[in-house]
């Protein structure tokens, strides 16, 4: 049967992601502790693929995804899921608001509900949690310290909790985007409306590096829609650039740039083109699109043939 791991435990906002991108409807559902867990599950084989989380339109990037998908054995995206982020507030059976005095959750969690608090709960202490969902599956077993738990509200059927308030949150607007990773296959065919991920080593750090990256893409007309720097472990001012790009690897402006990052790059590790959640589609100005790519090709060969 076909298995998919997530960042758990059973009712985390990561596990509804995941329900909402399956690529096979009933595929067995795996958590696992931690993103590094899921993403060596997937790796060995012990699961098909693995969904983890990779920014948060609040807190921004999660570094510990990025910093994985960038080293190791290769994996590649095949889908993104959009999650839109809405907590609750759960206790058990008989606790009331006035009750609480320690709440658990995900540092995440905890930096997007501090208004909330300030306003709702000033005496309530916050306790870090591994996940939203682990802050209420201690509730629930009994082993937790804490009196309540700010959690997605799957949390509240999955653990029985009650739910002592809902829209805990500081912005309406909030979500994570995931992604589905799995072993290196080949791309799906390309839709129109692609992205594609990539992780750029500069080698060592010298005076125009960040510039020969985006030339790359900007003489073919390729947008980015997220690159954002971490540090490769070897040692200050050694970098690497995450990237995501409008456009699939099968696009000419896009395989072009591959070509050309490969070349200016001291290496480039390619995650994955896959379908874009938002439908969005490319602006190609004159002169970068595929026909325009083979008609330039066309003519470069009946100038080498002497057919000018």
């Amino acid at each position: 049967m076909t298995s998919y791991g997530y960042l758990g435990p059973a009712g985390t906002f990561s596990e509804a992601a995941l329900i909402s991108c399956l690529p096979e409807p009933d595929a067995d559902l795996v958590p696992y502790a931690t993103v590094p867990g899921a993403l060596a599950a997937a790796r060995s084989g012990e699961v098909d693929g693995a969904l983890v989380p990779l920014e948060n339109s609040v807190e921004g990037s999660v570094a510990q995804t990025l910093d994985e998908l960038a080293t190791g054995t290769p994996l590649v995206v095949i889908r993104e899921a959009h999650q839109p982020v809405s907590f609750v507030l759960l206790a058990r059976s008989g606790v009331t608001l006035a009750d609480i005095r320690s709440v658990a959750t995900h540092p995440h969690a905890e930096a997007q509900t501090r208004g909330w608090f300030a306003a709702n709960l000033p005496q309530a202490t916050v306790v870090p949690a591994t996940s939203t969902a682990a802050a209420a599956a201690a509730l629930a077993d009994g082993s937790a310290t804490w009196d309540a738990a700010v959690s997605a509200p799957i949390a509240a059927e999955v653990y029985g909790l009650a739910v002592l308030a809902t829209e805990v949150g500081d912005n309406p607007a909030a979500e994570t985007r995931f992604v589905l990773v799995t072993r290196p296959v080949a791309p799906q065919p390309a839709t129109g409306s692609d992205k594609t991920s990539l992780v750029l080593y500069i080698g060592q750090d010298h005076p125009g590096a960040l510039l020969e990256i985006l030339t790359e893409f900007a003489v073919r007309g390729v947008n980015l829609t997220r690159i954002e720097s971490r540090p490769t472990g070897g040692g200050i001012g050694d970098y690497l650039f995450s990237v995501d790009i409008e456009g699939h690897v099968d696009d000419a402006r896009v395989g072009e740039s591959l070509m050309g990052l490969r070349r200016v790059c001291a290496d480039v590790r390619y995650l994955g083109s896959y379908p874009r959640v938002d439908g969005g589609r490319p602006l190609l100005r004159r002169g970068v699109s595929d026909p325009d790519y083979h008609d330039a090709q066309a003519w470069l060969t009946r100038v080498r043939d002497g057919r000018t």
